[in-house]
């Protein structure tokens, strides 16, 4: 059935624009909220299928309700975030905020127009025809690929998200002190938070977005998201080459030339790719091929070298492992991981050094082992993803001894616990996971 989706919390209005809705005809249904967070996930579960979006700006709290209702502006900005998907129609009375609303969208490339709310039946007499013409001339151009069970799969991702994010902000908490993290996190020797996240959360949170809106690694949609994401927020840790191609990206260069003119033209070697990807694993654990190529297909939105690609792959297959193979701990499963993941890791160094972790005997400790492996401090894959897979197959069933394990060697300490973080809380559950430190954990926001 198609739909109306509109933001408004005027009583009046609400039963106006249910009407007006009803004389469009061709099945088409009025889905109104009061409130952003509400608009926002219907927008998210119904894109494909919304006509049109018309939009409000000051909103009222729901009598009852402890949360903010936000603005129309709010929505405005989530909706530049997405890519553009059908006409939107901004009947606000606030003229201040009204522009404000209009060019965020515009500069997001959605088609948009204004209706001054006027004295009288103007929803069905000035709105109605509007939205007639709007529907007419601009169909919904939304696509996705969503499986019957997506909603398990987001579940995973999540998951992966949560341990992504507290190995990330635990990592940049100890970046400057790591033998002290082993103790401390052990014993639960935390500062009180809020404990902020870097540019690896951030970039993971535009990845599980994009998949939980189209199904798939729309690499459009995924560059989109990068950039504002940046734009808006700086200053979390991005690295040089990355800040520089989205500033070029913000500029309105195609990501596909800032990815590629990287480094001289020879792409990122980087472990960007790989920092963020571990959800993506989960959301493919049941098919580890489709969460290669998937995890390729994010990887060149910034870093197309063969190496930042290939770490990107194997740290999206070692998630994938690691939730095929959760709750196992002998011999067989250990090995079934490593293999699993160096049968769709491509010829690379990082491969070769995959290889290397697995043949490292039993009983060396994760010190040794990052003096063989590396530990994230030059800033490649090659030197990042070899280590955390070695350290996520040791500890996939503990989650605080894998994270304790990742940073205590220091090095590139936020993304290294990030990476395994996120894979490791795929395979040893929720229930590993300490609640208060996720209530610690900055609010991770979409």
């Amino acid at each position: 059935m198609p739909i109306i989706l509109i933001l408004e919390d005027n009583e009046e209005r609400i039963a106006d624009f249910s009407r007006a809705v009803e004389k469009l005809g061709n099945g088409f249904e009025a889905r109104i909220f009061r409130d952003v967070s509400g608009f926002a996930q219907e927008w998210e579960a119904c894109a494909a299928t919304v006509g049109l979006i018309s939009l409000d700006h000051d909103l009222n709290p729901i009598p009852g309700a402890k949360r903010d209702p936000g603005t129309g502006l709010d929505a405005a900005v989530m909706l530049g975030d997405c890519l553009p998907a059908c006409p939107v129609l901004v009947h606000s009375t606030n003229t201040d905020r009204v522009y404000s609303m209009l060019n965020e969208l515009r500069f997001s490339g959605w088609i948009v127009d204004r209706v001054a709310p006027l004295s009288g039946p103007w929803i069905e007499t000035v709105w109605l025809p509007r939205v007639r013409q709007m529907l007419a001339q601009y169909p919904n151009t939304w696509r996705a690929e969503l499986s019957a069970d997506h909603a398990s799969r987001v579940e995973r991702m999540q998951l992966s998200l949560d341990g992504l994010s507290l190995g990330d902000c635990l990592g940049e908490m100890f970046a400057s002190r790591p033998v002290a993290a082993f103790n401390r996190l052990k014993q639960n020797d935390l500062v009180a938070g809020p404990w902020f996240c870097t540019d690896d959360t951030e970039m993971a949170i535009s990845l599980v977005a994009v998949l939980k809106a189209h199904g798939h690694v729309n690499q459009d949609a995924l560059a989109k998201r990068f950039a504002r994401r940046w734009e808006r927020a700086p200053d979390r840790g991005y690295g040089s080459m990355t800040r520089m191609q989205l500033r070029e990206q913000v500029a309105g260069k195609p990501w596909r030339d800032t990815a590629a003119g990287a480094f001289g033209g020879k792409g990122s070697l980087g472990n960007g790719g790989a920092m963020r990807v571990p959800p993506l694993g989960g959301y493919f654990a049941d098919d580890p091929e489709r969460a290669a190529r998937e995890a390729e297909a994010s990887a060149v939105v910034t870093h197309t070298h063969p190496e930042g690609v290939a770490g990107t792959i194997a740290t999206a297959v070692a998630a994938a492992m690691a939730f095929q193979l959760r709750g196992l701990d002998d011999v067989e499963s250990h090995q079934c991981y490593y293999e699993g993941v160096l049968r769709l890791t491509p010829e690379s160094e990082v491969r070769r050094k995959i290889q290397l972790a697995r043949e490292i005997p039993a009983g060396v400790t994760s010190a040794v082992a990052a003096q063989m492996l590396g530990n994230g401090s030059q800033v490649s894959a090659a030197d990042t993803v070899p280590f955390c897979v070695w350290v996520s197959a040791h500890y996939r069933n503990n989650f605080v001894d894998a994270l304790a394990q990742a940073i205590s060697v220091g090095g590139d300490c936020d993304t290294n616990a990030a990476i395994v973080g996120g894979i490791v809380a795929l395979s040893a559950g929720r229930e590993q996971i300490p609640t208060e430190w996720l209530a610690q954990r900055e609010p991770l926001r979409f």
